[in-house]
């Protein structure tokens, strides 16, 4: 199992940067983890989107959906080219009007997700939660054959996201604030605190994501190190990671 970071910005994207996306891939089958500003011209680097099986969506905030629409219309025009046979598949929760307007008939499709189930995505069995935010968000976790991803979406603290999380191989964690800002934006973590849930959950690797526009991003890592003793590294685009 393969991770990719395709865009990593909290908020809106750095000067030629991308917000948040996330390729995970095994078995020659491709997902994305969220679809935000820039991703989809981000993600010609890694593959050819005709090759993109599917989008999972934590949540419907632009930073995370912003390049839903264009991904559409790249299908369209990429099945009127006959380049592409098979629909995009959307998955997705419908607690936000935003969900029914992933499916366009014969291009793509939308699959609900709901809190606690599991769901086959390609090879990748998927579950979810809820997270406390400002809009209706969830946690996921990618289990693939003894291997697994977390990856935190937006959220605040909750005590139930490390046994959610319990022995992750990568812990994807967003790291939106310094942790003099704590509870400065709600719905977030700082970095402390994702390191205090990669603890917790005994996460083999942490990966700092969602980061901020200010500020020294070596300052996150030392304040994750300073709760966490496994590794930890800031999200950059293209780096990846097998497992």
């Amino acid at each position: 199992m393969k991770l990719t970071v395709v865009g990593f910005w909290g908020a809106y994207p750095g000067k030629t940067g991308a917000t948040s996306g996330y390729l995970v891939q095994s078995d020659n089958y491709n997902t994305l983890l969220d679809c935000g500003s820039a991703v989809l011209s981000k993600l010609h680097g890694y593959i050819d989107i005709n090759e993109l099986e599917s989008v999972v969506l934590s949540h419907y905030h632009p930073d995370h959906t912003a390049d839903v629409g264009v991904l559409q219309h790249a299908v369209i025009v990429q099945k009127a080219l006959k380049n592409r046979a098979k629909p995009l598949t959307f998955y997705g929760h419908t607690e936000d009007p935003a969900f029914k307007t992933l499916a366009l008939p014969n291009y793509t499709s939308f699959t609900e997700y709901k809190e606690g189930e599991k769901y086959p995505v390609g090879p990748f069995t998927f579950t979810f939660i809820k997270t406390p935010h400002p809009v209706t968000a969830f946690s996921m976790r990618i289990d693939y054959h003894g291997k697994s991803i977390g990856y935190t979406g937006d959220t605040q603290w909750n005590d139930y996201l490390p046994a959610f999380f319990r022995n992750v191989d990568i812990l994807l964690c967003e790291a939106s604030l310094f942790s003099k800002f704590k509870g400065a934006v709600p719905g977030h973590l700082t970095a402390s605190e994702a390191g205090k849930l990669a603890a917790k959950a005994s996460a083999e690797r942490l990966i700092l994501t969602h980061l901020p526009h200010y500020g020294n991003h070596e300052d996150l890592l030392t304040e994750a190190s300073a709760v966490y003793s496994g590794p930890v590294e800031l999200a950059s685009e293209g780096k990846s990671w097998e497992i």
